[in-house]
């Protein structure tokens, strides 16, 4: 059995960008002393990624500060079209998922998407992490590492001194790009289609083409005869334009490719340009020992409509949060660490396919991922299911994500989002699953096995009755859950559900029992707290 941390540094961050500061924050929320080091001074003056979807809001809104970041612009996905130019002729609206009409995602979620340039939340992610006690030291970049069984040593360097220091950690993520020095040094291979091409851009101020975004279509792919680009608009008032080749332009030659794509002069501003490699790479496996892959250090993909950069590696930072905790705090083995990879690996995999055989980069692909079976944003979103030893009964006959309103409470699947009222108090279902391992069963053996299985194994366990909970009438728990009035649900702390029982007052115990030892890797049997 593990015993838990004693170390001065649980957990080590390489990165300190979205997905970084993002693990670090939820870390951090959850009780375990977090390092993080980023060999930047600040955010990048390219603000980048600019919308964060519904499950990105949840997990900011489970560790409260999902209120800290402002709802700038339209909430709804974003929408796109063919155009000649901004104010010129636009030829048609491209739909993300062809042949589907998005519903309202929201729908589906206690949160709203928000639409806020990266350079604009990262500093709020930094102020957050530091008053939970994150020790962020920035312009410190990460030399060498090194792993042993109980162990991961790094060797930084401040930027600014060169001094040099060695940092001890249980674990350590890498949050480190795409370019990512820590999977490199692991020799985690990758694949995908590759590269593709080489992206120039450039970021500006122009207030008076605001008013071509009132029809609700903000990017516009920019067609003529021997000109094309892509223009988009950050909710904050500044524009980029990225260009279709990687040709270096003096400052006259931006802005006359900027008027063209606007299609006639207005007063511009520019701010900087941008140079990147649009590519798609998935790791092979995002862990290595004590080492963990996220964010493009895991998965690199071009910028999309469903947000699958970012997005996915904050997920990623949220499924692993609660993982190393629970080994932190010794109520669960460190085989529980090995869910990480094969749940999340699977995903930016799927998103990886689910990107290149969409007409966005279709072509990109060579067509070679062409009726590739396609998921809409909700689907790819909200209801993506995932397996692992840490879910029990989850069905390899599922498929790999569905609308949440297609799920009804399977193991793999995300808790259905449902507006209840508890105490008096109207929250949503999701809110109830995001602390700790949780049991909800309207049936009092469930809840007093559970109550005698958290002793045992030494493991938190939420107690939730079911009849404290109160569910609208065309909505109620049996429903919402697909079980009987006498079953219980084991749901992680990451909303997930894990396992399920259909119903029984005899045996709960031992079933539950049973779970849970699966889910945490712990021996069934076991008396007493968990000994990492």
């Amino acid at each position: 059995m593990t015993s838990p941390s004693s170390s001065p540094n649980p957990v080590l961050i390489v990165g300190g960008s979205l997905v970084g500061l993002s693990a670090a924050l939820f870390l951090a929320s959850r009780g375990v002393k977090t390092v993080l080091v980023e060999k930047h001074f600040g955010s990048s003056t390219h603000p980048r990624a600019v919308g964060f979807t519904e499950l990105t809001m949840e997990h900011f809104r489970a560790i409260g500060i999902g209120e800290r970041i402002p709802q700038i612009g339209s909430h709804s996905r974003p929408r796109r079209a063919r155009v000649a130019s901004l104010t010129g002729n636009w030829l048609e609206e491209t739909a993300w998922t062809p042949g589907e009409n998005e519903s309202d995602i929201s729908l589906s979620s206690p949160c709203k998407g928000v639409a806020i340039a990266q350079d604009l939340l990262e500093p709020i992610l930094r102020s957050a992490a530091v008053e939970r006690g994150v020790d962020l030291r920035q312009g410190v970049e990460m030399v060498s590492f090194s792993q042993t069984a109980s162990g991961v040593t790094a060797c930084v360097k401040d930027r600014v001194t060169g001094e040099t220091t060695d940092i001890t950690a249980d674990y350590m993520i890498a949050a480190d790009g795409a370019d990512s020095p820590v999977r490199e040094r692991l020799g985690i291979q990758r694949h995908g289609v590759g590269h593709l091409r080489t992206i120039r851009s450039v970021l500006f101020h122009c207030a008076e083409a605001k008013s071509y975004l009132d029809q609700g279509v903000v990017q516009f792919e920019i067609e003529q005869a021997d000109f094309r680009a892509f223009l988009t608009n950050y909710p904050d008032g500044r524009w980029v334009l990225m260009f279709s080749d990687d040709s270096e332009r003096s400052e006259e030659e931006l802005c006359e490719a900027i008027r063209r794509a606007l299609g006639r002069d207005m007063p511009i501003e520019l701010i900087t340009t941008g140079r990147w490699e649009m590519a798609g790479r998935i790791a092979e496996r995002y862990s290595e020992g004590r080492v963990f892959l996220v964010g493009d250090a895991a998965h690199q993909l071009p910028p999309t409509r469903a947000g699958f950069g970012a997005n996915t590696g904050i997920d990623d930072a949220y499924n692993l949060a609660w993982k190393l905790q629970m080994v932190l705090d010794g109520e669960a083995e460190t085989g529980l660490l090995d869910s990480y990879s094969a749940e999340r690996q699977p995903i930016g995999w799927l998103r990886h396919q689910q990107t290149f055989a969409r007409p966005d980069y279709l072509t990109w692909a060579g067509g070679a991922l062409a009726g590739e079976v396609l998921y809409g944003a909700e689907a790819m979103e909200l209801g993506q299911r995932i397996n692992s030893k840490a879910i029990i009964g989850g069905g390899d006959d599922l498929p790999p994500a569905a609308r949440p309103d297609e799920w009804s409470g399977q193991p793999g699947t995300r808790v259905p989002h449902v507006w209840i009222d508890l105490n008096s108090k109207r929250i949503s279902t999701i809110d109830l699953f995001t602390q700790r391992l949780t049991l909800v069963s309207a049936n009092p053996y469930w809840l007093e096995s559970a109550r005698r299985v958290s002793l045992r194994l030494g493991v938190s366990i939420q107690l939730i009755r079911a009849g404290d909970l109160v569910f609208p009438a065309e909505k109620n728990f049996a429903a919402t859950f697909d079980i009987a009035s006498n079953g219980a649900l084991l749901v992680r702390p990451d909303a997930i559900v894990a396992w399920r029982s259909s119903g029984g007052d005899t045996d709960c115990e031992e079933q539950l029992s049973e779970a849970i030892a699966q889910i945490l890797q712990r021996q069934a049997n076991h008396l007493g707290a968990a000994t990492p």
